[in-house]
C-alpha cells in the first residue's frame, strides 16, 4: 500500500525547498527531511528493522523524533514512541509491555535511560553527506501490518499496549488531512507530548498535507504567555491536539482571546468540550472547533463535532463517525438502543486496534464480534455511553465513573459544567468520596477568584440548576488543577487528596 510517508517523501521530491519543520535550531525543509528519513531507514534496515518489529523512539521532541517515526514506518516496522521526562522505570515498562526490539536514541538518552532492550541503539542525528542511500530492499507495506504502539492505562491504571495496523493510522490522517481542509498554507503546532498518540496526530497530519509543523519545547506551551508568544511567532493556524483543560486554562487568563489570535483551526479531544463551551468558551475562537471523540484502541479519533459559533449547552455533543468507522449504541444484550437512548458504545471499522500485546483475556473482553456486521468484522468496546441526537452522537460519560448518590446514578461531569457557568470559576473538576458510614458524596475541586465566595453561595448557584442529590458535600479550593503528561486534569490525585481529608 502507498502509505503517509510516501506521500511526504513526494513533497521532498516536488518542493524540496518547502519548510517542513520550523525547530528552536532553525527550519528545515520538506527536501532534507526526505533525505534524513531515507539515510535513517537505509540504516534501519541494515539492522534488520521490518514488518512486526517494534523500535522505541527515546529522544527529545524535534526534528529528530519526527525523522525516528517515519523511517521505522519507512522500513516496515512499528514504532513506540517514548516520552524521555518520564521516570526511566516507567519507561523500561513501557518498551517491555510493547515488545521493543530495537532503540533508537541519542547517546545520552542512552545512558541516562538504560532501557531493557538487546543489542546495541542505533543513534540518530542529522546524516553525514550530501546523498541519502535509498533503501530499495523494503518490503511493501501491508494494510494489516502492524504501524505503533501506543500504551492506555483505561481503569485499572495496568499500562496495556495497544496494537495500531497501518490501514487504521493512514486512513485516519488522510481523513484529518482532507476533512480539516489541511495544506501549505497549514502552520501546525505541536503540542500534545511524544508518548501519546495524539502527537502522532500532531505530526504527520500537517507533513501529509504539506503544511508547516513548528516545534517548540512543552515547557514553553504550558505558560500561556509561552504558548501565545509560540503562536505569534510562527504564525501558528492550527492547532490539532488541544485538551479541554488546556483551552480552558487559556480562558481564565485576562488576554485570552489574545492567545488564541490567528488560530483558525482547533481541534479538542480527550476530554468533555462541554465544561469550557459551558463557562463561554466558544467566542474565543474565531475559527473552527472541533470536538473529537475516540479511544487509543481505535486509532486516536471516531467521531468528530464541528463546534458551531453559538454551541449546544445542554449535551456534550461528539458528532458523527469519520470516514471508514462504524459507532454501534448496545444494551447489555449487544441489541441496538433505540433513539435518544442511553446505550454503551461500541466501535467498529478501519480503525480497531489488533488488540493488546500480550495480553489475550483483556483483548477477547474489549474486542468483541459486530453482531450487526460482516463475518469477521470486530467492535471495541469503550465503556463510555452515549446517545444518538440530531447532531449525532451525544456523550453520557465514563459507566465506570458514574457514582450512586442517595439512590440517583450521578456524573459528575454535570456538576462540573455548572460549577463552570459560575462568574468566579475558572476551573472545576467534582470526583467521588466514601464517609467514614460508607455513604458516597461528592467534593467538587475548583479555582478562581474564590476567595470572597463561600460555599452556601456555590451551592445557590448550583441548585438553580441542579437537584439536591447533584450537591457536592464539600469545596476544596485549588490555586490551579493538577494535569497529567498529556495534558488533562488528573482526576485520580484530585480523588486520592479529597477523599483523604
Amino acid at each position: 500500500m502507498r502509505t503517509f510517508v510516501d506521500e511526504l517523501l513526494a513533497h521532498g521530491r516536488n518542493t524540496p525547498g518547502r519548510v517542513a519543520l520550523s525547530t528552536p535550531e532553525g527550519d528545515l525543509g520538506y527536501g532534507e527531511l526526505a533525505h534524513r528519513i531515507e539515510a535513517l531507514t537505509a540504516r534501519l534496515v541494515e539492522r534488520e528493522a521490518g514488518p512486526e518489529r517494534v523500535c522505541a523512539i527515546a529522544v527529545d521532541r524535534g526534528a529528530d523524533a519526527v525523522v525516528a517515526m517515519a523511517a521505522v514506518l519507512r522500513a516496515g516496522a512499528a514504532f513506540l514512541t517514548l516520552d524521555v521526562e518520564q521516570p526511566p522505570a516507567r519507561l523500561a515498562a513501557l518498551v517491555t509491555s510493547g515488545g521493543a526490539e530495537l532503540l533508537l536514541t541519542t547517546q545520552g538518552s542512552a545512558e541516562r535511560l538504560a532501557l531493557p532492550i538487546p543489542g546495541e541503539p542505533l543513534l540518530i542525528g542529522p546524516p553525514a553527506g550530501a546523498a541519502a542511500p535509498r533503501a530499495h530492499d523494503t518490503l511493501p507495506v501491508t494494510p494489516d501490518a502492524l504501524a505503533y504502539v501506543s500504551h492506555t492505562s483505561g481503569t485499572t491504571g495496568e499500562p496495556s499496549a495497544v496494537l495500531v495496523e497501518h490501514r487504521g493510522l493512514d486512513s485516519y490522517l488522510r481523513f484529518v488531512a482532507r476533512d480539516y481542509g489541511l495544506g501549505a498554507d497549514t502552520v501546525a503546532l505541536q503540542v500534545a507530548p511524544l508518548g501519546y498518540d495524539a502527537s502522532i496526530r500532531d505530526t504527520f497530519a500537517p507533513l501529509l498535507a504539506g503544511g508547516r509543523l513548528v516545534l517548540v519545547p512543552r515547557s514553553r506551551l504550558l505558560r500561556p504567555e509561552g504558548f501565545a508568544a509560540a503562536v505569534r511567532e510562527h504564525g501558528v493556524n492550527t492547532l490539532l491536539s488541544v485538551t479541554p483543560s488546556f483551552l480552558t486554562h487559556l480562558a481564565a487568563q485576562p488576554n485570552a482571546a489574545e492567545l488564541l489570535a490567528g488560530i483558525r483551526l482547533a481541534v479538542s479531544s480527550g476530554e468533555s468540550l462541554r465544561p469550557f463551551l459551558t463557562a463561554g468558551g466558544r467566542p474565543l475562537i474565531d475559527g473552527s472547533l472541533v470536538n473529537q471523540y475516540g479511544p487509543t484502541e481505535c486509532t486516536m479519533t471516531s467521531t468528530r463535532h464541528p463546534v458551531p459559533t453559538v454551541p449546544e449547552l445542554g449535551a456534550d455533543v461528539v458528532g458523527r463517525p469519520i470516514d471508514g468507522v462504524v459507532v454501534r449504541l448496545l444494551d447489555p444484550d449487544l441489541a441496538p438502543v433505540a433513539d435518544g437512548e442511553a446505550g454503551e458504545v461500541y466501535i467498529g471499522g478501519v480503525g480497531v486496534a489488533r488488540g493488546y500485546r500480550g495480553r489475550p483475556a483483556r483483548t477477547a473482553e474489549r474486542f468483541v464480534p459486530d453482531p450487526l456486521g460482516p463475518p469477521g468484522a470486530r467492535l471495541y468496546r469503550t465503556g463510555d455511553l452515549a446517545a444518538a441526537g440530531p447532531d449525532g452522537l451525544r456523550y453520557l460519560g465514563r459507566i465506570d465513573r458514574q457514582v450512586k448518590i442517595r439512590g440517583y446514578r450521578v456524573d459528575p461531569a454535570e456538576v462540573e459544567s455548572a460549577l463552570l457557568t459560575h462568574q468566579d470559576v475558572t476551573g472545576a473538576v467534582v470526583t467521588a468520596a466514601t464517609d467514614p458510614q460508607g455513604r458516597v458524596y461528592l467534593v467538587a475541586h475548583v479555582t478562581g477568584d474564590l476567595e470572597e465566595v463561600k460555599d452556601a453561595a456555590l451551592r445557590t448557584h448550583l441548585g438553580r440548576t441542579l437537584p439536591p442529590y447533584l450537591m457536592p458535600r464539600r469545596f476544596d479550593r485549588l490555586a490551579e488543577l493538577p494535569t497529567n503528561r498529556s495534558g488533562k486534569a488528573d482526576r485520580r490525585a484530585l480523588a486520592e487528596a479529597g477523599g483523604a481529608r
